[in-house]
């Protein structure tokens, strides 16, 4: 199927009520970088938190991908902006610190395979553990970014060691595909509405100064969320596609 017909199905997908979605246990959420957890999944946090659902974040990368030759803010400096911003935005969606992990992968090398990556699928898997998981949730694998398309394959991977547990994507950036991109077979699973939890997405969104500001400001190839984008994720929904197993 082409991504634009894809993708279109997907947003005419039903509205379901979260505990439709996750009919029990609690909920793994993994994102590839600081921020796709509140891009791609916000509302669903904020919506598990309020509803006393247990919730795990896992952040796989690092982050330091998103300004590369920053003067002021070195790897190191830009790794600890980035996941005190990441609290910070857990904290607008009602998720305490302790239980957000970072992985701390090489952000635009997240590994799909090997010892690196057994390591981070197995604690996705102990985070699962941890909350007596009935879902994950992780980046659609046919998002343009190859760090989303490697935490999908980890999340698999966990998944399997884990048995009786759903995998979900939430696609973050596959609106940027030529529409032409073949994703194979038509969508399968939900939406869940943003509108009870905009304003807490939005906050957390904003929490990634980083990503949504001027505030590293020494960086030609820095990376930032323009207002037309952050609107996007901002709509009506977010799109949860069920993974066969």
């Amino acid at each position: 199927m082409r991504a634009d017909a894809f993708l279109a199905a997907a947003a005419a997908l039903p509205l379901r009520d979260l505990r439709e979605i996750v009919p029990r246990g609690g909920i793994v959420v993994v994102a590839p970088h600081p921020d796709d957890e509140s891009l791609g999944c916000g509302a669903l946090i904020a919506e598990a938190c309020l509803r006393g659902i247990p919730l795990r974040l896992v952040v796989v990368s690092d982050g330091t991908g998103s300004h590369p030759t920053s003067p002021s803010h070195p790897p190191e400096r830009l790794r600890a902006l980035r996941e005190a911003e990441t609290l910070a935005a857990a904290a607008c969606l009602g998720l305490p610190a302790a239980h957000v992990a970072f992985l701390r992968l090489p952000d635009r090398f997240v590994p799909a395979e090997g010892p690196r990556a057994e390591a981070a699928a197995e604690a996705i898997a102990a985070a699962a553990w941890d909350c007596g998981a009935g879902a994950l949730f992780v980046t659609w694998d046919h998002d343009p970014h190859g760090d989303h398309r490697a935490s999908a394959a980890l999340a698999r991977t966990a998944r399997d060691r884990l048995g009786d547990v759903r995998l979900y994507a939430y696609p973050v950036w596959g609106w940027t595909l030529p529409p032409e991109t073949e994703v194979g077979p038509p969508p399968r699973g939900a939406r869940l509405a943003v509108a009870p939890h905009r304003d807490a997405k939005a906050a957390a969104i904003a929490a990634h100064r980083s990503q949504t500001t001027t505030l590293i400001a020494d960086d030609p190839q820095g990376f930032r969320l323009e207002p037309a984008m952050i609107a996007r994720f901002l709509r009506e929904d977010e799109i949860v596609l069920a993974v066969d197993p």
